[in-house]
């Protein structure tokens, strides 16, 4: 279809060589055949300038200037021609190939090897000599050879943008694996920092609140306490965790990390935490496989215990919390229990990140959690948390 489209400064370049060249071959009277049917010299201008201004459409038309150009091509056979004029054909054959429409690309050539080849039959069938040969093989300089230069040069350009976009799509996929490992690696950090401080933090507020709502020195006296060692604590957890994302970055969990080792460690301080609130802090281990466990199912396990008996801390009613452990071969299975309803007392609001962390935790690992009120058989209600991790690592 033809375009208004401005053409491009090579192709104005290419349009006003050709003709400057044609009209000096004009001038100096070289032509490439005689005896035509128009043989005064000047006849031969017009299928030149034709041809020239086609060339300024090679790109927004080419399709569109091929056609007219084989119609001067044709035209320029009854003159006494001019080199120009060819040279200026083949050039929009080769841009025909380049530039048309993919499926316009792959007929030209089809279309130029039969024309050469039913033109070289023809002179041979009608002019049997070498001279018949020789305008068969031109007839594929002109026609064929442009054409097949053409698609060897589209080829290998679409091959360059192909690979171009391969390239821009392994950056993007490589930019989206980057995010998404930040992204993991920021809630691994979040998780972290959350069950680090919050324990802490949430026993301070409890006993600092009691400490200024209770008017008994005593109290104060082992309220602070509580205070100064959950505030030592929780700047020793702090300043390790620094520690290691600065050494290790983003290597995943540390050999240092918490491990089921110092659980026993974690329930007494969480016992002391919760003695003025009411709260019996007790551990049940019998976990009947004594191997080691993977470093992630161990810290997983930790601290899905810490976050519990934080979360009982801030909202248990007064009476027992029970940590319990059971191993099998393939699964660790981790119990936290404390009773529901109301207490007497400071509490500490909750923002339930604590509960979003624990089930990122198990779900990273391919285990399964639940957490929610339960009734005993003796019509107690409890808050139960169970977890289900999975001790060997699952394809």
């Amino acid at each position: 279809m033809f375009s208004l489209a401005r053409p491009h400064r090579d192709d104005v370049l290419l349009a006003v060589t050709g003709l400057a060249g044609g009209v000096f071959l004009w001038l100096v009277g070289l032509h490439i055949q005689n005896g035509r049917l128009f043989d005064a010299p000047w006849v031969s201008l017009l299928p030149l300038v034709v041809m020239s201004a086609l060339e300024l459409l090679r790109r927004s038309a080419p399709l569109t200037a091929l056609a007219i150009g084989s119609v001067a091509l044709v035209a320029d056979q009854f003159t006494v021609g001019s080199l120009a004029t060819l040279l200026l054909f083949t050039d929009l054959v080769y841009a025909a190939v380049l530039y048309g429409r993919p499926a316009a690309s792959r007929r030209i050539p089809v279309i130029a090897l039969l024309v050469t080849v039913a033109v070289t039959a023809g002179f041979i069938a009608l002019v049997p000599s070498a001279d018949a040969l020789l305008l068969g093989i031109l007839t594929g300089m002109v026609s064929f050879g442009p054409a097949l230069t053409g698609a060897a040069v589209r080829n290998h350009r679409d091959a360059a943008e192909a690979a171009r976009l391969r390239a821009d799509q392994t950056a993007l996929l490589a930019e989206m694996d980057r995010v998404q490992a930040v992204t993991a690696e920021r809630a691994r950090m979040a998780r972290e920092l959350h069950d680090i401080v919050a324990n802490h933090l949430s026993a301070i507020a409890i006993h600092s609140t009691a400490a200024l709502s209770i008017d008994d020195p005593g109290t104060s006296r082992d309220a602070l306490g509580v205070i100064r060692q959950n505030s030592v604590d929780g700047l020793a957890e702090m300043r390790r965790l620094i520690g290691l994302l600065r050494e290790n970055g983003a290597a995943g969990p540390p050999s240092v990390a918490p491990t089921l080792a110092s659980l026993d460690t974690l329930v007494e301080q969480a016992g002391a935490n919760s003695a003025s609130s009411g709260l019996t802090v007790t551990l049940d281990d019998a976990r009947e496989e004594a191997g080691p466990l993977p470093a992630p199912v161990e810290l997983a396990a930790y601290r899905i215990v810490q976050e519990s008996l934080t979360n009982a801390l801030k909202h248990a009613a007064p009476g027992p919390v029970t940590v319990r452990l059971r191993r099998s071969r393939e699964v660790l299975a981790v119990e936290v229990s404390s009773v529901s309803g109301e207490r007497p007392g400071p509490r500490a609001p909750g923002s339930g990140a604590g509960l979003v962390g624990m089930r990122e935790r198990v779900a990273l690992l391919g285990g399964t959690i639940e957490a929610g009120p339960r009734r005993r058989g003796d019509g107690t209600e409890i808050w139960l948390v169970r977890a289900e991790l999975p001790v060997e690592e699952r394809a």
